[in-house]
């Protein structure tokens, strides 16, 4: 395990589907797969990855498991945090590097989340480039940051989160496949989700 070097030498990923397919090959050969392998395996090759691997995980049923949202928001805004500072790589502390979740948990999730990344990937093209680069990529990264603010108090409500991850996932594949057009939605559900999770936490999620 690393501090955000890359071993593996593969290329960068250009789907959904090759991402969840990295991420099923960790947990097939590790019976705990921690943040640490995920690091080796995407942590030169694309923040979008590792913006897109832990909202998708949220909104599998791992991530009904309690202070698990707020965990993968931590990990997703120091992402983001470093996308903007313009860092060639990701590095997590060893604190998180060091927290895992086991091999048939993480395979049952990807397992649940293969439909909706065919999906994605049948309907991304790389359209409108100039959308994931220069400071509309720092622009990004400062809206996922503020996404991710809003999940810890949006965990006491019941399935709250899922809304800032969505789009937060929409974001990471936007950067994942390079496509300006989720980009511009991603911009549009981030709005959404904010206003959704104000009138949760104004209304405590009645109604």
């Amino acid at each position: 395990m690393q501090d955000g070097d890359n071993k593996s030498g593969h290329d960068e990923p250009a789907s959904v589907e090759e991402v969840l397919g990295d991420l099923d090959e960790l947990a097939a050969h590790h019976e705990q797969v921690c943040i640490g392998d995920v690091l080796d395996d995407f942590g030169e090759r694309s923040f979008g990855p590792f913006i897109l691997i832990p909202a998708l995980i949220e909104e599998s049923p791992v991530g009904a498991i309690p202070g698990v949202p707020t965990f993968l928001a931590v990990v997703i805004a120091l992402t983001a945090a470093q996308l903007f500072a313009g860092r060639d790589h990701v590095w997590m502390p060893q604190i998180i590097q060091k927290r895992a979740v086991s091999g048939k948990k993480l395979h049952k999730a990807v397992g649940k989340l293969r439909g909706i990344a065919h999906w994605l990937d049948e309907h991304s093209h790389g359209r409108l480039e100039n959308l994931v680069d220069g400071w509309w990529l720092k622009g990004a990264a400062l809206a996922v940051i503020a996404l991710c603010c809003t999940v810890p108090p949006l965990e006491f409500l019941p399935f709250a989160s899922a809304a800032p991850m969505f789009a937060i996932a929409i974001f990471g594949l936007a950067l994942t496949v390079r496509d300006g057009l989720f980009m511009a939605i991603a911009i549009g559900v981030a709005l959404a989700a904010v206003a959704i999770g104000a009138y949760l936490l104004l209304t405590g999620g009645a109604g």
